[in-house]
């Protein structure tokens, strides 16, 4: 039988492989194309950061310095970030052109199962993989 005829035949249970398996993907290009031991020690002097501000909340010229450092820092994880994004960013694309002409007669709303096993998956893999 047809790949794509079986995943219409079958397409809630098809779009939640695809959306765990390509979170998979996505993460592990994340895991190595970024530096996770770097992105770990940002996310850890962000966390003590937010424990200081909500110590300093009284003090308006400390909590200033404190949040033009968290800016810095939240800059500098998005540039890191950004580089999985742009190896993924054009396939993605293409491939849910493709999944919406694969699933739009057959499952209204494919998108929100999509989302929903995505973010779930996500989640779960991210905490599994240790991916920062």
């Amino acid at each position: 039988m047809d790949l794509i005829l079986l995943m219409q035949k079958y397409p809630k249970e098809s779009l939640i492989l695809i959306a765990i398996l390509l979170s998979f993907v996505t993460l592990m290009i994340t895991k190595f194309v970024t530096d996770q031991k770097k992105m770990k020690e940002l996310r850890e002097k962000q966390k003590e950061l937010r424990k200081k501000s909500k110590e300093f909340s009284h003090d308006v010229k400390k909590m200033m310095e404190i949040n033009k450092e968290l800016m810095e820092m939240s800059m500098e994880m998005m540039k890191h970030s950004f580089k999985p994004l742009l190896l993924t960013f054009i396939p993605l694309l293409v491939f849910f052109w493709w999944l919406k002409t694969t699933f739009e007669a057959v499952l209204p709303g494919w998108i929100w199962y999509y989302i929903i096993v995505s973010v779930i998956s996500s989640l779960i893999l991210r905490k599994l993989l240790d991916v920062a």
